[in-house]
């Protein structure tokens, strides 16, 4: 579960400080003018937070779980960590306040 909090931060800061744009999905294949449309690096923070927010929940899952001694916290903190952030995720990223036009 750590490795997993571990790639998601890694891919936070990827995306947002490495401006590795082509891991958010669908932007790659824009064309250049329709990409000049939009605000990557608004969208860029909505995935870094959103991956962040994800990374936090799995680990500190995992922690409670080996704190606590039951094992299943750290299976239900993954999966509500990816029920909300990925829908977080798309939404927030969608918003028309990221388009420029």
């Amino acid at each position: 579960m750590i490795g997993i909090s571990i790639v998601f931060v890694i891919l936070g800061l990827a995306i947002k400080n490495g401006k590795l744009y082509f891991l958010m999905a669908g932007y790659n294949t824009l064309p250049e003018e329709e990409k000049k449309k939009y605000d990557v690096e608004g969208i860029a923070s909505v995935f870094r937070n959103a991956m962040f927010f994800m990374a936090f929940v799995i680990s500190l899952g995992f922690y409670i779980s080996q704190w606590l001694e039951v094992p299943d916290i750290k299976f239900y903190s993954f999966y509500g960590a990816l029920v909300i952030g990925i829908p977080y995720l798309l939404i927030n990223s969608n918003k028309s306040k990221y388009k420029l036009d």
